[in-house]
């Protein structure tokens, strides 16, 4: 038995069984770090040393008698641009390639108490600006499937990891489709919860009406229990809602009979979608129907395209704004020039790369003088229009089937110098995050050896709805 392939739920029993100790899980998947990392090159940083004294203090929890969560002893993995307090976070860029964080996130700081064994940071574009994880100020990440591809983006390096078997399961970030897009790619489970359901405290900005804290796992059991430990309402976090949790792990066994389904027709339509995708992607939805007894509904959302011409106005004039901070006089690198504008500037161009300062670009002219009520104010007012639509779809019916990507992970260097071939990799997850729903991507087959995601798409604050139809056809696809 490989230790570092079982999922979150076979390692907790194992340990609790005392079949194997947590310094042996832990070690299974440092090892395969260590012998696979060189060709995938999932991680920026690992914490060997931290891992292997958290496994430490569990094996002694259990050696006692102790009781221990589902989570404790589980090694993970971490987007880099989560706070660790006393590690590198360095977000993928130049610029913090040498930050040592003073302090914890309130996503791992949770996890912490659940006795979980972190291993290290994970690769991702360049504070989370892409979808492909080339974007990186260090270097590429590839697909577990094909080395010759990219795993997606941003949280790339995190759904590597986890398809890699490189540890259990994975934190990721997810602005536009960060984590689902990679998900599909890399053949795995990603979690989009809805946004104000987990603290983003602690986690670097991109665009913070967007920004949410999700995670990736082998199977929707496994994302049902780790969302169960990170989300809920945070003092340090505004954003955050005071919605009380549901059950997620214990709900995903009930029927999911008689509810209600949705397909858009207009996505599925589409110019330029990949027709072995679309005929997976029914099949998926057929297998979905079957479970639940009713005929999906068509119905038509506002065209993707219009979300993503929306989502490329807000996001860029929310990272003008939260970039503004970097400018090597706090912290991070700074470049000493003779006057406070030239190291300002000298700064910013050595530390920042190509992506994130055509966004930053971007942004800055959205919201100059003369320009704002035209793009900005504008792109607002329709996000309002896709809202309303995802409101009156959900009056009907209680979760949205669709794609999660319009293609499969595509060739490293292939779309590197082409930005607008780039942005339309997230056509199908942007919708859902403009509207700050819920969403899922569970696998749903493979063309060739390259995998398809399946998105599950639920009301505000009803993860275990989404969770529950995820788990449901995942078993029944088996």
């Amino acid at each position: 038995m490989k230790l570092n392939k079982l999922t979150i739920a076979q390692a907790s029993q194992g340990l609790k069984k005392k079949e194997f100790s947590c310094i042996e899980l832990t070690q299974a998947c440092l090892s395969e770090i260590k012998k696979i990392d060189k060709d995938v090159r999932a991680f920026i940083t690992v914490t060997e040393e931290k891992a292997i004294s958290q496994a430490r203090k569990v094996d002694d929890k259990i050696a006692k008698g102790d009781s221990i969560s589902e989570l404790a002893g589980i090694p993970y993995a971490v987007k880099d641009l989560f706070c660790i307090n006393g590690v590198k976070t360095t977000a993928g860029s130049k610029i913090l390639e040498n930050f040592i964080s003073p302090y914890e996130s309130t996503a791992t700081a949770r996890l912490n108490e659940q006795d979980a064994v972190v291993l290290g940071k994970t690769n991702l574009d360049e504070f989370a600006m892409g979808a492909s994880t080339e974007n990186s100020g260090f270097f590429s990440t590839a697909n577990p499937h094909d080395l010759s591809r990219v795993p997606g983006g941003s949280s790339g390096g995190s759904s590597a990891s986890v398809s890699s078997n490189e540890c259990l399961f994975a934190l990721g970030t997810d602005t536009g489709g960060s984590i689902r897009q990679p998900a599909s790619f890399c053949g795995v489970v990603g979690l989009k919860p809805t946004y104000g359901r987990t603290s983003r405290y602690g986690v670097i900005a991109m665009a913070s009406s967007l920004d949410t804290i999700g995670h990736i796992t082998k199977n929707v059991e496994d994302a049902a229990l780790v969302l169960q430990s990170i989300a809920g309402r945070d003092d340090r976090d505004s954003t955050t809602a005071n919605v009380p949790l549901d059950n997620y792990f214990k709900d995903l066994r009930k029927d999911i009979r008689g509810l209600r389904i949705a397909v858009p027709k207009n996505y599925l339509s589409m110019d330029g979608m990949d027709l072995q995708i679309k005929s997976k992607v029914e099949k998926a939805i057929m297998a979905i129907e079957e479970l639940t007894g009713e005929e999906a509904k068509e119905i038509e959302l506002m065209p993707p395209s219009y979300a993503l011409a929306c989502y490329y106005i807000i996001m860029p004039a929310e990272v003008s704004s939260n970039l503004a901070r970097y400018d090597g006089i706090k912290y991070g690198m700074s470049q000493k020039e003779n006057n406070l504008i030239k190291s300002y500037l000298r700064t910013r161009a050595r530390g920042f790369g190509d992506e994130v300062k055509r966004r930053i670009i971007l942004g800055t002219f959205t919201l100059s003088h003369g320009y704002y009520d035209a793009y900005y104010k504008k792109a607002q007012a329709v996000r309002t229009l896709i809202i309303q639509d995802f409101k009156k779809a959900f009056d009907d019916v209680d979760a949205i089937l669709m794609p999660t990507t319009p293609s499969v992970a595509f060739r490293i260097g292939e779309k590197i110098d082409d930005p607008l071939q780039m942005y339309l990799e997230d056509l199908f997850t942007v919708p859902a995050s403009l509207a700050g729903v819920p969403a899922l991507s569970v696998p749903c087959g493979k063309i060739g050896n390259l995998p398809i995601g399946l998105q599950i798409i639920g009301k505000w604050f009803d993860e275990k709805t989404v969770l529950k139809i995820g788990y449901n056809f995942e078993i029944s696809n088996a």
